[in-house]
């Protein structure tokens, strides 16, 4: 075993399947024997590096089983400024080759780890602005209540633009919920409920 895989996916409504088949794509195009690659597969947010098969994967690095990570992208090994940027430079040190395939960046080096630095920083920053969207989501809401004025999510509410049906019409195609949600512009949970709507529809459930 020298190569490793390590896939995150931060929530229950995701699924590995577009880090895989990216990944995938990029083993084979560079002629990795798929038999000595090793994946680690995590479903957490990635706010700490307290994971299972993340631990698992340190434990193989250190005993030198590994001698390159490959990731989609470079925030699923974190989100945090530090400990990404510890995590990297831990592994360049000890020789191991970091490549994101999403990315097309091989992170040897000075300047790798430069680049890397940057990525990281723009993690944090994005889990940032979304905690603090949802602190003044919830400082909102809280208001509401207190007026007596908050009615809650109106069920079956969609986006301005966006026709449910396009989303049933672009699964029939073969497209997954990532890849739908995607050409729609909607989150992939909204993605997967116009789908679930239309298939009771469609059924008269």
């Amino acid at each position: 075993m020298t190569v490793a895989v390590y896939v995150r996916v931060s929530t229950s409504s995701q699924n590995e399947a577009e880090q895989k088949r990216d990944i995938m794509k990029w083993l084979t195009g560079n002629g990795i024997n798929l038999v000595g690659v090793q994946w680690y597969i995590d479903k957490d947010s990635g706010q700490t590096l307290k994971q299972p098969e993340f631990e698992k994967l340190q434990r193989d690095i250190f005993s030198g089983a590994i001698k390159t990570v490959v990731v989609y992208k470079l925030d699923r090994l974190s989100r945090s400024l530090k400990d990404g940027i510890d995590v990297l430079c831990s592994w360049c040190q000890k020789g191991i080759r970091v490549v994101s395939t999403s990315q097309q960046i091989d992170f040897n080096g000075p300047i790798g780890q430069m680049i890397a630095a940057v990525l990281f920083a723009v993690a944090q920053f994005e889990t940032e602005t979304r905690r603090a969207r949802r602190d003044r989501q919830a400082a909102g809401i809280a208001v509401a209540k207190e007026k007596g004025a908050y009615r809650g999510r109106i069920r079956g509410a969609t986006k301005a633009g966006v026709d449910p049906a396009r989303a049933a019409e672009l699964r029939a195609k073969g497209l997954t919920h990532a890849e739908v949600a995607k050409s729609m512009g909607i989150s992939l949970s909204t993605a997967f409920r116009y789908a679930q709507d239309a298939k009771r529809e469609a059924t008269g459930q």
